[in-house]
């Protein structure tokens, strides 16, 4: 009888665990490089509180990560550094229109070597070489882009653009001193860079707002913990980490 009992209590608690995995659910996210840390931050914050979710992050330009969405890769929340991927995704049936929300702002801003004489758009001109990410999947490179065009300087920089897969990477050529200056987002700068400094913001009326939308993918939908994560990220504790960050929640 003490045997049976015996292999009784083995059998529950081999069933609890493996109950407790079947449980655990993984949580894609496709995010962009300018949110990494923030992001990252807030995902182990909510993994803390749920135990049983796993988070797997995947960082980069906000075209490529709409392009690997688009061609099947798992994806439960997109977060893209402007409205057109989010958009983009949208129109293709990718994300769903009514799980789309803004996660955040953002500014552009010109960070160069601190004995750089540079304070305005008219002044890069002088210079030799400025990175800024690629403009076909960098966001970062698009605002630029349009804020050149918009300022009349788009034809004199044509030959001294360098161009960089991300806007981290765009920054990371100047901090090396490979480029006299680049193009990205404040938070960026004043968090990552070590041997630039911003110079100069971008006037706001040259590109449109930086916006990053967030938003589930249809498959992010099905899934009670991405919906769980999507609403945590639009509470007032997350808020203060992306002002902590120095991101702009209005």
């Amino acid at each position: 009888m003490k045997r049976i009992i015996f292999c009784l209590c083995i059998v529950s608690v081999f069933l609890v665990v493996n109950s407790s995995g079947l449980h655990a659910a993984d949580i894609n996210l496709s995010v962009a490089a300018s949110l990494r840390e923030v992001v990252t931050e807030l995902s182990d914050t909510f993994a803390k509180k749920n135990p049983s979710v796993k988070f797997l992050n995947n960082f980069g330009a906000s075209g490529a990560l709409a392009k690997q969405i688009e061609n099947g890769a798992p994806v439960d929340l997109f977060f893209s550094a402007n409205l057109e991927w989010m958009d983009y995704l949208k129109e293709r049936k990718f994300v769903d229109e009514k799980n789309i929300v803004t996660f955040a702002y953002n500014v552009l801003v010109f960070a160069g070597k601190p004995n750089l004489k540079v304070q305005s758009l008219q002044d890069i001109t002088r210079l030799e070489k400025i990175a800024i990410g690629s403009p076909k999947s960098v966001p970062a490179g698009e605002y630029a882009m349009q804020a050149f065009k918009k300022a009349g300087i788009d034809k004199q920089l044509e030959s001294k653009l360098v161009m960089a897969r991300d806007v981290r990477e765009c920054l990371l050529y100047a901090d090396r001193g490979e480029v006299d200056g680049a193009f990205v987002y404040k938070t960026d700068a004043e968090e990552m860079a070590k041997n630039v400094k911003v110079l100069f913001v971008v006037p706001q009326e040259l590109y449109p707002r930086v916006t990053y939308p967030m938003g589930l993918t249809v498959a992010g939908t099905k899934k009670a913990e991405a919906a769980a994560f999507f609403k945590f990220l639009q509470s007032t504790e997350a808020k203060a980490v992306l002002t902590k960050h120095g991101f702009i929640t209005r």
